[in-house]
């Protein structure tokens, strides 16, 4: 298990950006599988939206990225690195998460090919996937 810290000693995103606030299980260069606890004190349940706050899904995809990211560049030869977004394909939204969710983020490499991959990524809460999508890394080089 990593807490906040150990994440940030892996990943370069900070607070308010940072959207994983501990990770479960991982094994560098496979998968890892981490958890945001989503309350109401979020900066962007002030607009989105008022009355009815929903975690904007977007906000969803970058957690699963930063969850990803966790499991590549923990691998030695990524170390003190960066990964950047290459592109999101096959994403679904199938549901919402609200204020209290603890949401799952589950990322899986499933191809690797110099400082390119991919990542199969999933959203869920209680058990029920809120969303999923391939997301595409280039690590920096």
């Amino acid at each position: 298990m990593l807490d906040i810290n150990e994440i940030q000693k892996i990943i370069p995103h900070r607070h308010p950006f940072l959207l994983v606030d501990y990770i479960e299980d991982f094994v560098p260069g496979e998968f890892a599988v981490g958890y945001k606890c989503v309350t109401y004190r979020e900066d962007f349940f002030k607009g989105h939206f008022p009355g009815q706050p929903v975690m904007p899904g977007v906000l969803t995809i970058e957690a699963l990225a930063q969850v990803g990211a966790v499991a590549i560049l923990s691998m030695e030869e990524h170390k003190g690195k960066t990964a950047f977004f290459g592109g999101i394909s096959k994403c679904r939204f199938r549901g919402m998460v609200k204020p209290g969710d603890k949401l799952k983020l589950e990322t899986t490499i499933i191809k690797q090919k110099g400082p390119v991959g991919v990542g199969k990524a999933v959203a869920s809460v209680d058990g029920k996937v809120v969303a999923n999508a391939e997301l595409t890394f280039v690590v920096e080089s």
